[in-house]
Parts: C-alpha cells; sequence; structure tokens
C-alpha cells in the first residue's frame, strides 16, 4: 500500500477561479500566470482548466516549451525576459513574446538574426525597484526598441509593489502614466491583487492575475479567499497513521515543545516537511481530520505530524486505514481548510507552501483520488 498522502488538483475551482478574474477584468485580456510548474500544481495539470485564457505568462524557456507541446498556439510571455542571446531563437521558433527590461537585452535582440520581428513588452521600474528600466530612461529604452528591424510591436507594462497593502498603487500609476501617456502600444500593470482591489484603474489591455487563479487571497488576511469569491485550486490530504493517549506532563515529538495538561488523544499523521509541509508551523496551526477542524501539536517532523484529536473524538485507525487529515484545501467532506490561514500560522504566505510541494508527494486531478 503507498503512503497515503496525496496532493489534488481541482479543475473546476482553476476554471471559476479564472471566471471571477475574468468578471474583474471585464474587457481587458487575462494572462494565466503558469510560473512555478503553475505555483506547484503542474503545468500539465492545470492547462486544460486554465485554457480559457488569452495566454499564458511563464518565467524560463522551459515552461515555455511544455506550453506549446500541450498544443497551446496563443500567446506566450516570458515574465523576465531571455537570459543569454541565444534564447532569443527559442523565441522566434517558438513565437514566444519576451519582456526586456535591461539594456543588455536590447543589446541581444539587436545583434539577433532573425527574419521574424519579435513582440516585446518593455517593463518600466515604477517603485518596485526590482526589474525594468526608471522613469527617467524608459522612453529611451522604448526609442531604441523601436528603431530595431527585429522588434514587431512593443507592449507596455510595469508591477506593483503594494496592490496588496494599505501605500496602495496611486504613487506608481501617477508615474506609469505619465511617462507613457502618448506611446503606442498595449499596457499590462495589474496583477492579482490590483485586479481584484484596484479596478477600473488597471483595468487595460493585460491582466496578469497568478496566485488568484490558484485560489488564495493576494491580500491576505485583510481579504480571503471567501470575500474574492475563490476556490482551493490544491487539496493536500492524509490520513492517521497511529493515535497516542498522554496524561498530564506528557510531552510530544522533538524538543518537547508540546506539554499535555491534561488527558489528550492524538493522532500522528504521515506528513512532514520532507512533503514540503512547513517544518516551522506550530503549535495551533489548523487542521481538518475527518472534515473537523483541530490543531497541530508539538513539532513537525520529516515524515510525520501530530494533532489534537479532542473535537473528532471517533478519529482513529482501524484495520490500517486512519482517519482523513486534510492540511489545505478542501476536506472530502467539502469543508475547506483555506490555504492562508494554514501560511499565516506557519509564519509564510500561501504562494510558498503550494510552491514547496515536495516531488515525493503523489499529485492526482479530481476523480482520480484512490491514493488517498
Amino acid at each position: 500500500m503507498p503512503r497515503p498522502i496525496l496532493a489534488t488538483v481541482h479543475g473546476a475551482a482553476l476554471r471559476h477561479n479564472l471566471e471571477r478574474v475574468r468578471r474583474a477584468a471585464l474587457d481587458a485580456r487575462v494572462w494565466a500566470v503558469v510560473k512555478a510548474n503553475a505555483y506547484g500544481h503542474g503545468i500539465e495539470r492545470v492547462f486544460d482548466s486554465l485554457r480559457a485564457a488569452d495566454g499564458f505568462a511563464l518565467l524560463d524557456l522551459a515552461e515555455a516549451e511544455r506550453v506549446r507541446a500541450l498544443g497551446w498556439r496563443g500567446p506566450v510571455l516570458l515574465l523576465e525576459g531571455v537570459f543569454e542571446a541565444r534564447d532569443l531563437e527559442l523565441c522566434s521558433r517558438l513565437s514566444l513574446w519576451h519582456t526586456v527590461h535591461c539594456d543588455e537585452q536590447i543589446d541581444m535582440l539587436a545583434a539577433h538574426k532573425t527574419q521574424v520581428p519579435q513582440r516585446v513588452f518593455l517593463k518600466m521600474n515604477s517603485g518596485m525597484n526590482r526589474l525594468g528600466f526608471t522613469p527617467e530612461r524608459f522612453r529611451s529604452a522604448w526609442t531604441r526598441l523601436n528603431a530595431l528591424p527585429q522588434v514587431e510591436e512593443i507592449s507596455l507594462m510595469t508591477h506593483f509593489s503594494d496592490a496588496d497593502g494599505a501605500r496602495g498603487i496611486a504613487h506608481q500609476l501617477e508615474v506609469f502614466e505619465r511617462v507613457t501617456q502618448d506611446l503606442p502600444g498595449e499596457r499590462s500593470i495589474a496583477n492579482s491583487a490590483a485586479t481584484l482591489r484596484h479596478a477600473p484603474q488597471t483595468r487595460v489591455d493585460w491582466v496578469r492575475p497568478g496566485i488568484v487563479l490558484y485560489g488564495s487571497a493576494p491580500d491576505f488576511p485583510e481579504g480571503d479567499a471567501a470575500r474574492w469569491q475563490l476556490q482551493p485550486a490544491m487539496s493536500l490530504r492524509t490520513r492517521l497513521i497511529s493515535v497516542q493517549t498522554l496524561q498530564a506532563g506528557d510531552t510530544i515529538g522533538y524538543g518537547s515543545s508540546f506539554t499535555a495538561e491534561g488527558p489528550l488523544h492524538i493522532g500522528v499523521a504521515a506528513v512532514g516537511y520532507a512533503d514540503g509541509y512547513p517544518r516551522h508551523a506550530t503549535t495551533g496551526t489548523p487542521v481538518l481530520v475527518d472534515g473537523v477542524r483541530t490543531r497541530m501539536v508539538g513539532r513537525v517532523s520529516m515524515d510525520m505530524v501530530t494533532v489534537d484529536l479532542t473535537p473528532v473524538q471517533a478519529a482513529g485507525v482501524q484495520a490500517g486505514f486512519g482517519s482523513e487529515v486534510t492540511l489545505w484545501g478542501a476536506a472530502s467532506n467539502g469543508t475547506l481548510l483555506p490555504i492562508d490561514e494554514v501560511a499565516r500560522a506557519a509564519g509564510t504566505v500561501g504562494y510558498e507552501l503550494m510552491c514547496a510541494v515536495a516531488p515525493r508527494v503523489p499529485f492526482a486531478l479530481d476523480g482520480d483520488e484512490a491514493a488517498a
């Protein structure tokens, strides 16, 4: 019998979340962002559910090749552009659009020998201070690109640093609009948070939703999945493999970080940090046992965690088959445990939990969950 841990990807949830973005974006076209192997969900597993998007945005050429191999013939955007000159050959062959954020990438384009001019997205650093040309240098970069026969069309883009918080986007939006007001080309400025929180001023030609497609709120805890009408696209479930009965003063696990104050039933579940569950999750991190909310107790081990069975006394292990434990997502009975709540209790964000699921964890699509 295989170890009873399974990550399930929910295609219906992906389709629902994409439609939610469509309602927010109205007539803007939608990039489905599938970088980091579709935020840990798997590009091949999410493709059919997200193919109603207008394009796929991702990070590297290997991911672009995978999308093309799945039969996608629409736009594909490299969000960080090319990393070396020979990458432009593959951009030509696969008809990839790519971001230009530095002089070196313009130099590579200028030296590129091709009969097929390329579509580029010129990126402005409007205050994020990661990638892009400063406002003072943006127009000169546009002029250089516009003079190149290797460039077919120039779109304009930027990225907001505080779309999910109190500072907001006004300071960056003003800079972007002022510098680009008379430049031709399509615009793309809105990430997940900007798409949901700052419409209609960010509703331009393209929006770039990432985390919202996978059911996580971009502004948690101010907003949550319920507020934004999002559904979890991944459920990580396992089962109890043992039950222990503690007395007052007994401790649990490495470091004896939890001490029972009285009689306590705990369940041992088959998941640990080697599966990608965060080692820094502490006592109190929420879990579901048979769809009932309870808490983690003690320290996360490599292959196991321990959970408080007080709210679900009927849980246990019978004939080697233990009660279901949901680490995040949807339990089999439909009860939801938002990944954002788990991430917050563990001192991180939902993005990291999704992307950190380890290779040893089997994945399934809806309807193929026998291993659970």
